[in-house]
């Protein structure tokens, strides 16, 4: 399967923080299609506003009349809608906005065969998703008994397995804010690539991760890197993976940013793009995962894993001790 050098997330289309009109949310996906080269891959989950970014797809796909050879979807599973009997949804208060339906967890062998069927339903019956894993097990196995909920996952795998071994999926994965969680799922069932959310970043990559990942690749493992932006706080924003970082506790990180944009500046480098080369650098990630709701980005993000850094760049961050002085890559 080949993949491109960037995926593009889609939570804005079920609804992330904003209602966004359907017309943007075509405009996004024609964006998305037009200015990369097929297949184009979507990055979805059943969570994403409880199945509407699925729809959003399916819908969005058939009106732009998108074959399905030029699109490769992958699908986080593990979340089912149900009725939306509240006011909001109950899965992430205050998170989604202007859903109709609500969401429950299921991960266990018969549980995420279902959400993969009704993924299918979501997608409109021309699109199905090819690539596959559970969705967040490292909170999954946070949020009650360990050993229970690990077998609920290891069961949810052998339902995934199936699927490929069936040859109605083409790829299996798994993806984790916490990289050491994919470590212990991957001695545990067989993947072809895995996604690591806030952890290889310029900010962090800790030589375990970095052998970690020189692992995966000499096992022919493919590498995702997500969240390269720590929630967007390395170009200039307020949140810091997930919160918004406060004075003092978090001087650190304001010293570090300063320091990295100050950098950026003298070599006329931009910010994101430095994130985005440095997240592409290690052998074995093949793709980097971005997201906008904003059309006009989607090129610019698209710019982003091919504008190449002079050499200069990283030699000055090294010598700032902003990023490790032995890192081997750049």
């Amino acid at each position: 399967m080949v993949v491109p050098p960037i995926i593009f997330g889609t939570s804005c289309l079920g609804n992330l923080y904003e209602a966004l009109p359907w017309e943007t949310k075509l405009a996004i996906l024609r964006e998305m299609v037009a200015h990369v080269p097929a297949p184009v891959v979507l990055d979805t989950a059943g969570k994403y506003g409880a199945g509407l970014a699925l729809e959003i797809i399916g819908r969005g796909l058939r009106e732009l009349d998108v074959s399905p050879a030029q699109v490769i979807i992958s699908n986080k599973l593990g979340w089912q809608r149900v009725p939306l009997r509240g006011p909001e949804p109950t899965f992430e208060r205050g998170v989604w906005a202007g859903l109709e339906h609500d969401a429950e967890q299921l991960i266990s062998y018969g549980g995420i065969r279902k959400c993969f069927e009704q993924g299918c339903e979501l997608l409109g019956g021309v699109y199905r998703p090819q690539v596959v894993s559970v969705h967040d097990p490292d909170e999954y196995l946070a949020a009650g008994d360990r050993r229970q909920r690990k077998q609920d996952i290891l069961e949810a795998y052998r339902a995934l397995s199936e699927l490929k071994q069936q040859g109605v999926v083409a790829a299996v994965g798994v993806g984790s804010k916490d990289w050491m969680i994919i470590r212990e799922l991957a001695g545990n069932v067989a993947l072809d690539w895995v996604m690591l959310a806030c952890s290889l970043t310029i900010l962090r990559h800790p030589p375990e991760l970095l052998n970690y990942v020189a692992e995966l690749n000499r096992r022919k493992i493919s590498i995702i890197n997500s969240a390269v932006f720590h929630a967007g706080f390395l170009t200039g924003g307020k949140f810091f993976d997930y919160r918004i970082p406060q004075l003092p506790a978090d001087q650190a990180l304001f010293d570090w940013r300063e320091s990295f944009q100050r950098v950026c500046r003298t070599h006329a480098v931009a910010p994101a793009t430095a994130c985005v080369q440095f997240a592409l650098s290690p052998p074995g990630v093949i793709s980097v995962a971005l997201n906008t709701s904003q059309p006009d980005h989607v090129r610019r993000n698209v710019a982003l894993v091919q504008t190449k850094i002079p050499e200069e760049f990283w030699t000055d961050l090294k010598q700032e001790k902003l990023i490790a002085s032995d890192y081997p890559y750049l």
